[in-house]
């Protein structure tokens, strides 16, 4: 199983998500980190663990205020072994192909679609080949957000699957192992990652367990509630 770190870009820092409320995001204060700059962030989760894979959310873009490519080029630049998720918000086939084109170097950069961004599912029904896209089916509660065909419908779902349940982002809570139960009853194989609410080593073997194939994480590991040690046994 693969544990993802996460980092929330807004204003060209790294700042603390907590239950997807992104106007209350303010900059991240860690010990792993002397600064809330992403690349003084990323060097200290990596120091925790040898991360193959950083998911970025660049909040920025995906509220339309800017992107954050400049960023992404340095995290690729100082961090050459890593590979990046990065949900920009991204809605419209010509951004997605562009998108693809620029961050094509090894490792690739995987292109995360979030399915609150999307107005229709026309998208999806284009990239769901395309090895390097990730959907990304977001929920608040219990209300799916985004269009209803994009949940109902697993033939418009790429290879890979993440689960965000943004009431338990940052909430310590626990992984939303119900919800996962019955999106992969219909995923057919698809590889799919959780993200949201977990709390400690005892919920890494529970997501293992459940078949997932990974989680996102980042409260737990800036607050020491998941260890090197926990991780090299997920």
């Amino acid at each position: 199983m693969e544990v993802v770190p996460v980092i929330d870009l807004k204003g060209g820092a790294v700042v603390r998500a907590r239950l997807g409320d992104r106007a209350a995001y303010r900059p991240i204060e860690t010990p792993l980190s002397p600064t809330s700059d992403p690349l003084d962030v990323v060097a200290g989760l990596i120091s925790v663990h040898p991360f193959r894979t950083l998911y970025v959310a660049d909040l920025d873009a995906i509220e339309g205020k800017g992107a954050a490519g400049a960023i992404l080029d340095s995290i690729s630049e100082t961090f050459p072994e890593l590979a990046l998720w990065v949900d920009n918000g991204c809605s419209e086939l010509g951004a997605a192909q562009d998108f693809l084109v620029r961050f094509r170097r090894p490792p690739p950069t995987s292109l995360v679609l979030g399915s609150e961004s999307q107005r229709d599912c026309d998208l999806l029904r284009a990239l769901r080949d395309q090895p390097r896209v990730i959907l990304s089916l977001d929920f608040r509660g219990d209300r799916f957000l985004g269009p209803d065909r994009l949940l109902s419908e697993p033939d418009l779902w790429p290879e890979r699957l993440i689960i965000m349940t943004l009431a338990r982002v940052g909430s310590a809570t626990g992984p939303d192992l119900d919800r996962h139960a019955a999106i992969r009853e219909r995923a057919g194989g698809r590889l799919i990652y959780l993200a949201g609410g977990l709390r400690d080593r005892r919920d890494l073997a529970a997501v293992k367990a459940s078949g997932a194939a990974g989680i996102l994480v980042a409260s737990a590991l800036h607050d020491g509630r998941i260890s090197a040690a926990d991780l090299t046994s997920a």
